[in-house]
């Protein structure tokens, strides 16, 4: 079992800021994707972005090109997302999530295991 545990949301105005993290206390990722998605009220989860941990490679959903950035800490095992010039439209639940084979899709059913999700409120 792969415990995930996110922090970093909050509330902030639109255009500024935020770092979401994303832990795996005594798991290594080897071989492992770690994704984030986020899902407003009503609405279905929506691939973010993800990072292949073997190759460091990282994809993005198009809306968030050049304001998102995902990175990785290695001795943390922890996934981070760097969220820039936050839109109201981007107010939702943040979720990391773990996928063991290291395949990267923007598809919320192949990952294997999910955080609890932070909320990232974005007000105007």
């Amino acid at each position: 079992q792969v415990q995930l545990v996110e922090s970093g949301g909050g509330l902030v105005r639109a255009g500024g800021s935020l770092r979401l993290s994303c832990a795996a206390p005594g798991r290594t990722f080897s071989s492992y994707a770690r994704g984030w998605f986020r899902q407003a009220p009503g609405k279905e989860r929506e691939f973010v972005a993800a990072i292949r941990w073997s190759d460091d490679r990282t994809y993005y959903v198009d809306t968030v090109k050049g304001r998102f950035t995902i990175s990785r800490d290695n001795a943390k095992n922890t996934v981070y997302l760097q969220m820039n010039s936050l839109k109201t439209e981007e107010k939702a639940d943040y979720y990391c999530g773990a996928e063991v084979n290291g395949t990267v899709e923007p598809a919320a059913d192949i990952y294997d295991y999910w955080g609890q999700g932070t909320q990232v409120t974005v007000s105007s």
